[in-house]
């Protein structure tokens, strides 16, 4: 699938559109926030802290620089109910964790937040190769992660079955931390060992998420037995980490798949996003780009910038690199300025996604030698 091309006046009409809305949403999500009657106690606490008043002060995004970047530490323990909002007081509440593989991990509260990123996703994927009612298999990480109630949503969503495995990221880190590779490998092949079993049971599955590492263990396994991926059925693959490169992203496509879409009839679509975010889309990935990938945020809901390395308020120019930096903005959720563990090069609005991109994400080379990849 070839990215749509439009006349830049067009383009510059969307931009336009999109910014417009991303002003009106924040107005709307600090409102909400900041209210005494529907904010959550965290924030209406900080509201005294701050030399500014964001009911009256915050009218577009632009003026969100105005709050301090925010602290990954205010995030780790609890108590968790100070992170929900009082318009949401006694609704059924999720806790999604991220990272804790070295101390307290960082946790966040959801409600309906999932099922929302979801299914804006869904509108994303071509029925083509990711038919609807069709089944789903999940081979990533379980436990208390978002991904997994998240893919099994958007299953559910586009009228099929989600099938899920045992994967425990945190005991993978753990592995490798200790040089255990033999176990590594071992706990890794347990892991694909249930996705062939559920692939072997036939229940039809048309549609996947998984990693990189596990995609590519998957089909050395199904090589093993004399097959290809194509024997799996599957048409549609969703998948995310930062082990997606454009040349692992080519030898995967080329060599495990049989070809592009039109020749292996297998569409995958990179993905970016976590448990702030949410998730941020791809463009079409194609051989003519030298399978570059390049993220779009969810706005208005999350926007991602790309910032100087050692001024956070400054975002570098298009093709250059610097730190990600997001802000997520739902009636759930409130972060501002929130440096990612990631950097990238800044990418140009382009059709379906009229904002900045980022492409080239990989771990912040200012802990990219501690960073443990694992799973992803």
């Amino acid at each position: 699938m070839k990215p749509e091309v439009i006349p830049p006046a067009e383009l510059e009409a969307r931009a336009k559109a999109a910014k417009d809305a991303l002003d009106k949403h924040t107005y709307e999500i600090i409102q909400h926030h900041f209210h005494d009657s529907t904010g959550c106690p965290f924030w209406l606490g900080k509201k005294r802290e701050l030399k500014f008043d964001p009911l009256k002060e915050v009218k577009c995004y632009e003026d969100t620089r105005k709050f301090p970047l925010f602290e990954d530490e205010w995030l780790r323990g609890g108590p968790a109910s100070r992170w929900v909002p009082k318009a949401y007081a006694g609704k059924p509440t999720y806790i999604f964790e991220t990272g804790g593989t070295t101390g307290i991990p960082k946790s966040r509260v959801v409600i309906d937040d999932f099922r929302i990123d979801y299914e804006n996703f869904s509108e994303t994927l071509p029925d083509q190769y990711f038919p609807k009612g069709a089944n789903w298999l999940m081979l990533g990480p379980s436990g208390p992660r978002r991904l997994r109630l998240a893919v099994e949503h958007l299953a559910q969503f586009r009228g099929g079955i989600s099938f899920c495995i045992d994967l425990d990221p945190r005991w993978v880190v753990k592995l490798i931390k200790k040089g255990w590779m033999e176990h590594l490998e071992a706990y890794k092949q347990h892991c694909v060992d249930q996705a062939l079993t559920i692939l072997s049971a036939g229940h039809d599955i048309k549609c996947m998420f998984t990693t990189p590492k596990l995609l590519e263990a998957l089909c050395q396994s199904l090589e093993k037995q004399g097959k290809t991926f194509q024997d799996t059925g599957i048409t549609g693959i969703f998948s995310g980490g930062t082990e997606f490169t454009p040349q692992w992203t080519r030898f995967c496509i080329e060599e495990y798949f049989g070809g592009p879409p039109e020749v292996s009839g297998i569409y995958m679509t990179p993905t970016y996003g976590n448990t702030l975010m949410g998730l941020a889309c791809s463009k079409p990935v194609t051989a003519e780009e030298g399978y570059k990938i390049s993220y779009y945020a969810p706005q208005p809901r999350a926007v991602a910038e790309v910032v100087d390395f050692d001024d956070p308020m400054k975002i570098v120019p298009y093709g250059e690199s610097g730190r990600v930096k997001l802000t997520t903005l739902t009636h759930e959720l409130f972060i501002p300025g929130f440096l990612e563990r990631d950097e990238g090069e800044r990418e140009k609005p382009y059709a379906k996604y009229p904002w900045d991109g980022v492409s080239g994400v990989k771990p912040w080379r200012g802990i990219a030698a501690q960073t443990t990849v694992g799973v992803y």
